[in-house]
């Protein structure tokens, strides 16, 4: 297992524990983490599984493709230099202790 940091807004804090392997989208929604809508399901085809990568964490985390880049063109809350969308987030053994904030919206 590993655990995962989402910081929301309003600072309130909100851990999970889940398996690697998956996306961060999915163990998110799985875990009913509000915040993240993730309308799209993780097909890439929308920005509503925002989250801004803690600065510590970001060099840690394959860049982004293109594609995703492009994406978070459409995102609702602005977009900070760590910003990712969580189903590109591959959750792997060495990401245990990852911390994100979800953003004040995603719509």
């Amino acid at each position: 297992m590993i655990t995962i940091r989402f910081i929301h807004a309003d600072e309130r804090v909100q851990d999970l524990q889940t398996e690697p392997g998956q996306s961060l989208m999915k163990a998110a929604v799985d875990a009913n983490v509000a915040g993240i809508e993730a309308d799209c399901g993780g097909s890439l085809t929308c920005a509503t599984c925002h989250v801004i990568v803690a600065p510590e964490w970001a060099s840690r985390l394959p860049p982004p493709v293109a594609d995703e880049v492009d994406m978070l063109d459409f995102a609702a809350s602005p977009v900070e230099s760590h910003s990712r969308l969580s189903c590109q987030i591959r959750l792997l053994p060495e990401l245990d202790g990852l911390v994100v904030r979800v953003p004040a919206t995603q719509h």
